[in-house]
């Protein structure tokens, strides 16, 4: 007799991002990754990704660990269409085993492994601790909130981060960045001077 697959159950949850809906499944959608796709082109090695594009209002898709985050135009409300969005990425994992494909996350494993083995000792150690701090404090509310951070480079005190998903033009993210995540770093790192945000 064949077994019957559990359905997987999602549910949408607001972000402080207003353009951006976080819909979050009780299953892993993606482990030790992440991606942001703002364009259908650049989307598609997501099928997920590539099929939300099709709805005119998307704008950008983010997809991470058990979560995906849709960005939307501001000619719709949420009102009118996070049932139909939730619906469809509902359906869309019930169908579907992957939401990308295979060669991508081997991809941006090796480029993780290898990201440690770049610059000067000193700088490769205060990368590894602004990783550290970044991984341990910061993602997981970051998360929360249907976003991402990925260190980018630290250069004369200054820490580049990238934020992605729901925080990817948030209008509380200056707030966030500066009161936040550069609080945290400049108190537990000392030579960091500095956070700013990298343009998506």
């Amino acid at each position: 007799m064949e077994k019957k697959k559990t359905p997987t159950i999602l549910y949408a949850e607001e972000t402080p991002n207003p353009a951006a809906m976080k819909f979050v499944a009780d299953r892993m959608l993606i482990s030790g990754t992440s991606i942001e796709f703002t364009s259908k082109a650049q989307a598609k090695v997501s099928p997920l990704a590539v099929e939300l594009f099709n709805f005119p209002f998307v704008t950008g898709v983010f997809l991470a660990s058990n979560f995906v985050t849709v960005n939307i135009n501001k000619l719709v409300e949420w009102e009118d269409i996070t049932l139909e969005l939730r619906n469809f990425i509902s359906a869309y994992l019930n169908n579907n085993e992957f939401v990308l494909s295979e060669k991508v996350i081997t991809e941006k494993s090796a480029i993780v492994e290898n990201k440690e083995e770049v610059g000067e000792k000193t700088s490769a150690e205060i990368d590894i601790k602004i990783a550290n701090v970044l991984e341990e404090y910061i993602r997981p509310a970051v998360e929360q909130d249907g976003g991402a951070i990925a260190f980018k480079s630290f250069k004369n005190g200054t820490v580049t981060v990238q934020l992605q998903g729901s925080c990817s033009g948030c209008p509380s993210s200056t707030i966030t960045l500066k009161a936040g995540i550069e609080s945290i770093l400049k108190r537990l790192i000392p030579e960091v001077n500095e956070v700013v945000a990298e343009a998506v």
